[in-house]
């Protein structure tokens, strides 16, 4: 799996793109938890384009962006990079800590199970 990394200005563009599947700068921006510049966004978009990470498509006298990740990809490279950090290389160790958090709803541990079981069910 190619190793994806954005630095968090990027990665908070991402995010936007990722929850309404595509956007104007305009959108992008008012989608944001911190307020930037129009052209700041602009930037951005520019910069994760050339990268590969999103394209656009002309809409009128602007564009819109699509995201050409998906974020489980996204977030599939940023969890490794976390378990190597972090957690020493041991998965076992990061699951651990993720399950430990009092804030999961007993729904999520269930699917979390199910998850463990259906893998743990699959031939090697």
């Amino acid at each position: 799996m190619e190793e994806i990394y954005f630095p968090p200005r990027e990665l908070a563009v991402m995010s936007v793109l990722w929850r309404l599947g595509s956007a104007s700068v305009t959108q992008v921006r008012d989608g944001l938890e911190d307020e930037l510049a129009y052209t700041s966004v602009l930037s951005a978009l520019q910069t994760l384009e050339e990268k590969g990470y999103v394209r656009h498509e002309a809409e009128g006298r602007a564009y819109r962006y699509f995201p050409t990740v998906e974020a489980a990809h996204a977030g599939g490279s940023a969890l490794a990079r976390i378990r190597d950090a972090i957690f020493q290389g041991s998965a076992e160790r990061m699951f651990a800590q993720l399950v430990s958090d009092r804030g999961l709803e007993r729904h999520e541990l269930e699917r979390m199970r199910r998850l463990l079981t259906q893998r743990l069910g699959e031939k090697p």
